[in-house]
């Protein structure tokens, strides 16, 4: 590593990468109305360029981590922000359907692979022991990304033009490069892997189980959030200029679950604190399922939501990249694919029984399903592993007897 490099700024640098991909995720559902309306087609077929960006992580994140052991890491996140940035910047140029669908899923390619990539590199920028801090750093400019950026930009979008948001997306992508070049330190590239190494690492079923648990458990906290705007609107009576400060308000509890789940990590083991947190968002949706048409609990209950469900993504993340060994970087970004998985899911399972005629609420206690879930795959993992512990155990003992 150089010399004269901050590792603060390096974090920073990351930090500041992940609210450019946390603001491009997100504002398109606050000009979701306007890009129609610009592109003469429907509010829903709007809605595929949600699906596209999404698609773009689930593809992406393994397909260009892949990459990631013939590059230094430091060259490599450069590769995945220009990336980000001229795809962003000419999705604010398209003139039709196609185009924009075509720039949203490109634009998607590099978010698991910078979040897997910068995941492991946060790691290494730590002090000993302050792993879970370094990487709630780095995610804490999706955090936010969702307080400030994405009001910010859904503002820039509604009262100018729509192209305005991606714009600001694509600055904010210039600034990233430059954070990037002049703040992270040049680690040197490793030592080419056996060829089999990474799918060594991928044959762990913890892992496959643990991708399944993201999948799962976080799909919880996107079947509520995907339908916030109508259970505010129309169970808890607000006008719809209050639903954007509410969603500062889950961005806050978010930004402070973030950290409070890397304190959990470090308190409990990593999965531990990922069963604690989906267990306690179990329990919260089921009771805003009740009380969510009271318009103070309603607020508040929106604000421990998002405490709650981002206090698993540091943990997660350490637990996959603990459980990958050999393919820590492939591992961490295939996570950030389950976590958009996640997002299609819930909100697609959310929305069946709203297509049934059911109250909105309903949306919550189908997260509460998912997040349930999700935290029964937790003990399942830590109940396998204390059992392979033990035979462990046994055979060491029989060993020496």
């Amino acid at each position: 590593m150089k010399e004269g490099f901050s590792n603060k700024k390096a974090l920073l640098s990351l930090a500041i990468g992940g609210f450019g991909i946390g603001l491009t995720e997100f504002v398109i559902m606050g000009i979701l109305p306007n890009v129609a309306h610009a592109l003469n087609i429907t509010i829903p077929e709007a809605g595929h360029f949600i699906s596209a960006y999404a698609l773009g992580v689930v593809v992406g994140a393994p397909l260009l981590t892949s990459f990631s052991h013939k590059l230094q890491p430091h060259r490599m996140l450069l590769l995945l922000m220009v990336w980000f940035t001229v795809f962003n910047t000419l999705s604010a140029f398209s003139a039709n359907y196609n185009m924009l669908l075509v720039m949203r899923f490109l634009s998607g390619l590099p978010h698991g692979a910078f979040f897997g990539v910068g995941a492991v590199i946060a790691g290494k920028l730590a002090k000993k022991g302050k792993s879970a801090q370094a990487i709630a750093m780095m995610f804490s400019g999706l955090t936010v990304a969702n307080v400030i950026g994405v009001p910010i930009g859904t503002y820039l979008g509604n009262q100018y033009h729509w192209s305005a948001s991606f714009l600001m997306v694509g600055v904010v992508g210039c600034i990233t490069l430059a954070s990037i070049f002049y703040w992270m330190p040049q680690f040197e590239k490793e030592e080419k892997a056996p060829q089999n190494s990474d799918h060594k690492g991928l044959k762990n079923p913890e892992l496959w189980a643990l991708i399944a648990l993201t999948t799962i458990g976080t799909g919880g906290f996107f079947a509520w959030y995907s339908y916030i705007a109508p259970l505010l609107t129309d169970v808890a009576h607000f006008s719809e200029n209050v639903v954007s400060y509410a969603m500062i308000l889950a961005g806050l509890g978010m930004f402070i679950g973030n950290f409070l789940g890397a304190k959990m990590a470090n308190a409990f083991t990593p999965l531990r604190a990922v069963m604690i947190s989906l267990l306690g968002m179990a329990f919260i949706l089921v009771v805003n399922s009740f009380l969510a048409s009271n318009a103070v609990l309603a607020l508040l209950l929106t604000f421990l939501i998002g405490l709650i469900a981002f206090s698993i993504s540091t943990p997660i993340q350490m637990a996959i990249i603990n459980t990958a060994k050999g393919a820590e970087m492939l591992g961490s970004s295939m996570n950030q694919s389950a976590f958009n998985m996640g997002n299609a899911m819930g909100a697609y399972l959310a929305g069946l029984p709203i297509a049934f005629g059911h109250s909105v609420t309903s949306s919550s206690l189908v997260g509460a399903s998912l997040a349930f879930s999700g935290a029964v795959i937790a003990i399942t993992i830590l109940m396998y592993r204390k059992q392979k512990q033990r035979k462990k155990d046994n055979m060491l003992c029989e060993s020496h007897s």
